[in-house]
């Protein structure tokens, strides 16, 4: 009976543990078939290899109604590069570039991601995607020692724009020498249709020099530590997004810029100067904002602004944390060809002297200078005094009152070795304006002076005299009559040239 009563338990026992299987195997099943948000099935079709791009392009729209397999190959690349005109620096770059190469991908792909660290690099490298849900981003997973390959695989759960950016100790460092970059995972219905797509990401820098100061800088991590950057700028360089490098559209198309920020300290304050954003993914995320002056990007964040181009001219993107675009490079052109429309803006329509409460002392001055000149008893002395009047109210804003100018913005027109040389070209700038490189005691200025049009041949005579006379320049004096023969003259290709 007792072996009998054993085997019919074994049976109990064994027919149990079935059952449980069972349940606990469909419990599983049920468990691995359901779908996460954002999961919209296996990948479908051969893999797809993802096209990047380099700032401040964007790929094309993914186009696909259904979620694939797409290989991402991206190569880390530590290499010299400009960051000012005359300044190199050792970046630390995804893609060979500053921000990295743009990916673009759809909600529910499956994406295979190689990470490869150039041969020639000196330091281990990873990647942390914020898009990708799973521990470190990816980080732990692709640390990556030069002349090696990593690879590891994530599902694009969630749309939005994120920043991805290198992990790796001392993260600060990494970040701060251009590892990062932008991967953009598309709703599946994809994003609306705009006539042009940008990609421009900010980042502070920080060197040992000063800003601008030539050579090749190496990093400071003092500074860093100190959030005390020597550069602030758009696309890694001084100047990437200006000149022929300068972004283009037309009037009436639609604008989508990518803005992201790469850090690693300083919050971004984006503004487009002449522009209102339509609509703004504020963070990366689905919420719009419409009728936008300026967005916050924080560190390590990332939006999404779209404007119509309504009239034509250079638009000036800027961190509007002003200095930095002034004073540290954060500044990049937006170039809108088309049609004036002078019912949206008229563009200036007067540009008069005006003094305010100085005006009756010091327009006596100009006064008895201009009936002077008519009499022909016109003296230098009275020049100076009617010159100094005017120059109050229509110079000393950029030069200053002193003459000093604003270092590395305005140049200065006291003690000015520019003047000295050639105190006659200053017509030619006053008259036609001055757009382009030149150096002033040393100091290369890169600024634009419009043409004073709005003064006639006896101010612009007044105002010269007064600046020759006057902070220790060589003396001179110009006439109405020298300004009126430079000013029948067409304007020269370039107003100045270095000297």
């Amino acid at each position: 009976m007792s072996r009998l009563h054993t085997v019919r338990s074994l049976m109990r026992a064994g027919l149990i543990s079935v059952v449980l299987g069972a349940l606990l195997a469909g419990t599983a099943a049920r468990a691995a078939s359901a779908k996460l948000p954002g999961d919209f099935g296996p990948p479908r079709g051969e893999p797809i290899h993802a096209v990047l791009t380099s700032p401040p392009l964007v790929p094309p729209p993914v186009n696909r109604t259904y979620p694939a397999k797409v290989i991402v190959e991206l190569e880390v690349v530590e290499k010299e590069m400009q960051i000012s005109e005359g300044v190199s620096y050792t970046f630390w770059t995804f893609g060979g570039t500053v921000p990295g190469s743009f990916i673009r991908v759809r909600q529910g792909d499956t994406v295979e991601f190689h990470l490869k660290n150039h041969p020639s690099s000196k330091m281990p490298h990873n990647i942390d995607l914020h898009g990708v849900t799973g521990p470190g981003g990816g980080a732990a997973s692709s640390f990556t020692a030069p002349g090696h390959e990593s690879q590891f695989t994530f599902k694009a759960l969630n749309e939005g724009i994120y920043v991805y950016h290198c992990a790796t100790a001392p993260v600060g460092m990494h970040i701060a020498n251009g590892m990062y970059g932008l991967i953009l995972v598309e709703p599946p219905e994809g994003l609306p249709k705009v006539d042009h797509e940008y990609y421009v990401m900010q980042g502070d820098f920080y060197t040992a020099g000063k800003y601008r100061e030539k050579g090749l800088q190496p990093f400071d991590m003092e500074k860093a530590i100190d959030e005390r950057p020597s550069y602030v700028l758009f696309n890694g360089a001084e100047g990437a997004l200006t000149g022929d490098k300068a972004l283009h559209a037309k009037v009436g198309e639609t604008v989508r810029i990518f803005v992201g920020n790469g850090g690693p300290n300083l919050v971004s304050s984006f503004h487009v100067i002449g522009a209102i954003f339509d609509q703004v993914r504020y963070e990366g995320g689905t919420n719009v904002q419409k009728n936008v002056q300026t967005t916050l990007i924080p560190a390590g964040g990332a939006a999404v602004v779209k404007f119509t181009a309504r009239v034509p001219g250079s638009y000036v993107l800027v961190d509007h944390s002003i200095f930095r675009a002034f004073n540290k490079g954060a500044m990049a052109i937006l170039k809108i060809d088309g049609a004036e429309n002078k019912l949206v803006y008229s563009g200036k329509e007067l540009d008069s002297v005006y003094l305010g409460d100085r005006a009756a002392p010091n327009m006596s001055a100009v006064t008895k200078a201009t009936q002077a000149s008519v009499s022909g008893t016109l003296t230098v002395q009275d020049q100076v005094q009617a010159g100094r009047a005017l120059f109050a109210g229509t110079c000393s804003v950029c030069h200053q009152g002193n003459g000093a100018g604003l270092p590395g913005v305005f140049p200065p027109l006291a003690k000015s070795d520019f003047l000295a040389a050639d105190p006659k070209r200053a017509m030619n700038i006053v008259l036609h304006g001055l757009n382009g490189k030149i150096k002033v005691n040393g100091q290369e200025y890169d600024s634009v002076m419009p043409p004073m049009t709005q003064l006639n041949d006896d101010e612009v005579a007044n105002i010269l005299t007064y600046v020759l006379n006057s902070w220790d320049n060589p003396g001179g004096r110009v006439s109405a009559e020298d300004v009126k023969k430079v000013r029948a003259q067409p304007a020269p290709a370039k107003a100045v040239a270095e000297h």
